[in-house]
């Protein structure tokens, strides 16, 4: 009995993640068809990418610049007592490029935006603004679906990006200003660029867009799973992080394992 249900688990699970996977393809065929790109669907990608993306630059920064004094200082310091600072640049881009640049954004946006795309979905469908867009001939999935998983990754994407610049500016400049052994910026910023391969560049773009596809491909299924009742908002806004969370670690994990082994 127990491998029975044992086994059920895991094709229950096997089939959320491909319908997860299969509404991220979707979304992205869809994008590539100019028919699908009415104004109001561009307009609300513009918002997607406005609140997910642009509003939360202030927040993300705040984050990477305590990183940058965690991180980048800290190697400088030690590495500098060490008399291994040829060693900077690897290590930053080991920690920062590869790992926690992508991981930290994609929690900020999972936490804050994750949960607003599923309350709102959710609402939508509570209150039957889904259903109205169905009778009206207008398909959901574009009008409200496409535009918020594209807008999620292109939103992580910047950020990343956004929050690795932040770390390493904030981590020199306080070194620089304590009195480390940092030399010129020119020195590090070739440091750091001279230890960066293509495989990081690779890993550093699926670590940032596809989790954010998965991410705006499970708050949106969440949002749109609920019922009647209000209720359940609440509850699948809950899956929804838990969800998200839980596939950006094995997505990460994968993209390394792909990306260096």
């Amino acid at each position: 009995m127990w491998l029975r249900t044992f086994g059920e688990s895991i094709v229950g699970r096997f089939n959320r993640w491909a319908h997860v996977v299969s509404i991220a393809v979707a979304a992205i065929a869809a994008a590539l068809r100019p028919r699908y790109w009415p104004q109001p669907v561009r307009d609300v990608l513009a918002r997607q990418i406005l609140f997910t993306g642009f509003e939360a630059i202030r927040f993300v920064s705040m984050i990477a610049i305590l990183v940058g004094l965690a991180v980048v200082l800290q190697a400088q310091l030690a590495l500098s007592k060490l008399g291994q600072s040829g060693l900077l640049g690897p290590i930053l881009v080991m920690v920062l490029i590869r790992e926690a640049g992508p991981l930290l954004t994609n929690f900020v946006v999972i936490g804050r935006s994750g949960t607003a795309m599923t309350t709102e979905l959710a609402n939508m469908k509570v209150n039957g603004e889904v259903q109205l867009l169905d009778a009206q001939g207008l398909d959901p999935f574009i009008y409200l679906v496409m535009p918020r998983v594209l807008g999620a990754a292109i939103s992580i994407f910047c950020l990343t990006i956004i929050f690795i610049a932040v770390s390493f500016a904030s981590g020199f400049l306080a070194g620089l200003l304590l009195g480390a052994n940092t030399g010129y910026p020119n020195l590090f910023i070739r440091s750091v660029f001279s230890a960066i391969t293509p495989a990081d560049v690779v890993n550093l773009i699926l670590k940032s867009v596809v989790p954010g596809l998965l991410t705006g491909a499970i708050c949106c299924s969440e949002g749109l799973s609920v019922g009647q009742a209000f209720t359940e908002v609440p509850q699948a806004a809950t899956r929804a992080v838990v969800r998200s969370t839980a596939t950006l670690f094995l997505t990460s994990a994968v993209v390394s394992l792909a990306t260096y082994l």
